[in-house]
This record gives C-alpha cells, structure tokens and sequence, in this order.
C-alpha cells in the first residue's frame, strides 16, 4: 500500500480536529498542510504555538509510522521548536518534514512550517522512539 494511502487510512483523531491535511508522504519526506483557523490561534488572530508544535508533532509521527516495521508503533519523547514569524488566521501553513536520523530504537525528524508565501514561520525537531 501506498505511504500516503495507509496514513489517509489511519487517521490521527488530533489531526482530524487540527484540520491537517497530508499532501505527500514518503519514507524520506512528509509533507502536510493546515489552515490557521481563529480557534488555533492566540491574541493577536495568530496560529498558537502549540497548534503550531501539535501540527509538526503529527507530521513526525506520520514519518515514523511509514518507516516502521510490521508490529511496531511509536511515540514521542522529545520535542524543541524555534517559532520564527508569524502565521496569520486565514492563511494556510505547509510542513515539511525530512528524517536527521532513522535508527532501530528512535527517529529524528525536522519539521520545517511555512507560509503561504513560502517564509518560514517555524522549526521543529523531535525524536520518537519505536515500541
């Protein structure tokens, strides 16, 4: 089965209610997509950090799945994000997340969210360990 097809078919109920959409995946590379909707944001109308942690967490976790053998699951065990600009509500934020380590017992991953324009707005590095 296609990356993309068995995390569409396995969706995170978290990322159902963030609104997240998955535009591709890959064993290398998931990309995903949100709106920056007024109930994720803070004051000013601007995407809330921990919507904006939450989103790349999913993103992570999506990588990780699709790289594991049968049997295995996952979870996160670490998590440090570098909020760089912005994200307005009504726009819309892109993440793309490329692995920094793939080993046997954890995966590294880094996230990095994006504007409509295309600035980056966010960085974010996580490590989830395979059960």
């Amino acid at each position: 089965m296609d990356p993309i097809e068995k995390l569409n078919q396995e969706t995170l109920p978290f990322a159902q209610l963030l609104g997240i959409r998955l535009i591709s995946a890959a064993p290398d590379c998931v990309v995903g997509e949100m709106l920056v909707r007024d109930d994720l944001c803070t004051r000013p109308a601007v995407l809330h950090g921990g919507a904006m942690m939450a989103f790349a967490d999913t993103l992570g976790a999506c990588a990780t799945a699709i790289n594991l053998r049968d049997g295995a699951g996952t979870t996160t065990i670490e998590s440090k994000t570098n909020f760089l600009a912005p994200a307005p509500v009504g726009t819309k934020v892109s993440g793309e997340c490329l692995p920094l380590h793939r080993g046997k017992r954890t995966m590294v991953w880094q996230t990095r969210i994006t504007s409509q324009e295309g600035r980056l707005i966010g960085v974010v590095t996580q490590t989830q360990m395979i059960l």
